[in-house]
């Protein structure tokens, strides 16, 4: 186990425990709704609504791209110039395949694909071929080893011709990214927490950083004009703390960076109380002060040292790979259960009047509105697209098969379509109606941390489902346990945890005592 992060009694561990124990203590919210957000900060997010790319995965997608050129242009210098043996042409495209990985592997260890190598190719030319030559030489041994070494004049061919296809592609990729970069393709979008003196130095410090990828979107502080201007830096002050919150669900920020000094630990911890519950990375600015804490603490923009609180979940290719993970099985998925879908249809159908899909409105990913689909159980007259009122056991609304459709869980199967569409994935915390409520109260206003469960998309099945929170919530311990089996998965995340609830999931739904 690794120390905590603290000196002169600021702890970033505690500081996230806290804010852990303080949602986990939380029974009742009488949570008011959000503040309007001004009209002024409505503008400009929504000028932030276009998708961006982080430059880990545009570094990834550039690896993977120099592979695939290096491949080929190896074996095309292969193929026109002479490999030799045809019945050793596999071990050769083996080798070229191998060789192009090798070159990979030396441009990361001589830090060829960090942003400002890959901005200005020209600064690391001298890199770049004593990466490609010492793949080579590699690449060279190991055909040696496999007996399916190309011709010498193969050989050198191949090297000439594919250090020119290398250096061209970095050079094209750097017009590229430069042109990304101004077009605000490629760029990490931040807003400061805070204003006033500490936020002014924050900004100026990362403005000298000269390959600096963060945009600041703008300024917001809770303090009067006297103490944190409108403007500061060139940047305006776009509301408060609270409007904060429904400014980056507008907008697609990345960072929220704390600029106050880490021995307001209350005050960042209120902030933090209200911020979690965002899909973001929240970080303190740790540029101008005095603590100096171990070097594993810190992130850097450029040289500006950050402190991490709190990391946005499923990042970067974590989020490719669960995608590509909900695209594989939920088209397996459908190809075994078309036939009962089917069935479920002519019967909904068949046996009353109205459509065969009931769409419900509910909450997505960072509480967008997401239809969400089901086999219609109710009905029609007497349907609750609100969700105000749930189902209860023996319900006189839910139709015969409707009854057996929520017991077996077979109405969620029109679901897999939401998950094609990129609306829901197949694991995650279960999407609750948009007025959903336990009594007559809403979720978030019996347990504060509800809506941290939409920094992931939700899911088809979730953790909390397998381990016996399915159906109805009809009491605050339901919904407070529901919320903290969703968190731990959130918090936990891993494919091997999305493939066993995928596996226990139909197991777990013999036990039909709370679906009705």
């Amino acid at each position: 186990m690794t120390e905590p992060v603290k000196q002169d009694g600021f702890d970033v561990e505690a500081l996230r425990r806290k804010v852990s124990d303080f949602y986990d203590r939380s029974s009742t919210g009488g949570t008011d709704a959000p503040p309007e957000l001004n009209a002024f900060a409505r503008q400009i997010a929504e000028q932030f609504r276009d998708e961006t790319t982080s430059p880990a995965m545009l570094i990834g997608k550039i690896r993977l791209l120099e592979w695939a050129l290096l491949t080929v242009s190896g074996l095309a210098v292969a193929l026109l110039v002479g490999y030799g043996d045809a019945a050793g042409f596999l071990w050769h495209l083996l080798t070229i395949g191998f060789g192009a990985a090798f070159s990979v592997l030396f441009l990361q260890i001589a830090d060829a694909y960090q942003i400002p190598s890959l901005r200005a190719p020209h600064r690391i030319t001298l890199r770049l071929g004593m990466a490609w030559i010492s793949a080579f030489l590699l690449q060279n041994l190991l055909a040696l080893l496999l007996d399916s070494r190309l011709p010498l004049g193969t050989s050198l061919v191949s090297l000439i011709v594919d250090g020119l296809v290398l250096i061209g592609a970095r050079y094209l990729m750097a017009f590229g990214i430069r042109n990304w970069s101004r077009n605000g393709i490629m760029e990490r979008r931040a807003v400061i927490v805070g204003g006033g003196q500490p936020a002014k130095d924050l900004v100026r410090a990362l403005e000298q950083q000269p390959d600096n990828d963060i945009r600041i979107c703008g300024i917001f502080d809770d303090r009067g004009n006297a103490r944190s201007p409108d403007v500061v830096a060139g940047y305006p002050k776009l509301g408060t703390f609270c409007e904060l919150v429904e400014f980056a669900r507008l907008a697609r920020i990345d960072m929220l960076i704390i600029a106050l000094p880490a021995t307001a630990e209350q005050r960042i911890l209120q902030l933090v109380k209200k911020l979690w519950v965002l899909p973001v990375d929240i970080r303190l600015a740790a540029h101008a002060q005095q603590l100096r804490f171990r070097p594993r603490a810190y992130s850097h923009v450029g040289s500006v040292p950050m402190l991490d609180i709190f990391d946005k979940p499923l990042r970067d290719w974590d989020s490719v790979a669960k995608r590509l993970f909900d695209l594989t099985f939920s088209i397996l998925a459908l190809t075994v259960a078309w036939p009962v879908m089917i069935a479920c249809a002519i019967a909904v159908k068949a046996t009353s009047k109205g459509p065969v899909f009931f769409v419900q409105k509910r909450h997505g990913f960072n509480n967008e509105v997401i239809d969400v689909l089901k086999f219609r159980s109710m009905y029609t007259e007497l349907s609750d697209p609100t969700a105000k009122k749930a189902v209860t056991k023996n319900d006189p609304r839910v139709t015969p098969v409707g009854r057996f459709l929520r017991k077996s869980s077979l109405d969620e199967l029109p679901q897999l379509f939401n998950v094609l569409r990129s609306e829901l994935s197949l694991v995650g915390p279960r999407p609750h109606a948009v007025h959903a409520q336990t009594g007559e109260r809403k979720y978030v206003d019996v347990v504060e941390s509800y809506f941290a469960r939409h920094r992931v998309k939700p899911g088809v099945t979730g953790w909390a489902q397998i381990n016996g929170l399915r159906g109805e919530l009809d009491s605050d311990e339901k919904i407070r346990a529901r919320t903290a089996y969703d968190l731990h998965y959130i918090e936990n995340w891993s494919l091997w945890l999305d493939l066993k609830i995928l596996v226990l999931t139909p197991i777990r739904l013999l036990n039909t005592e709370n679906a009705y």
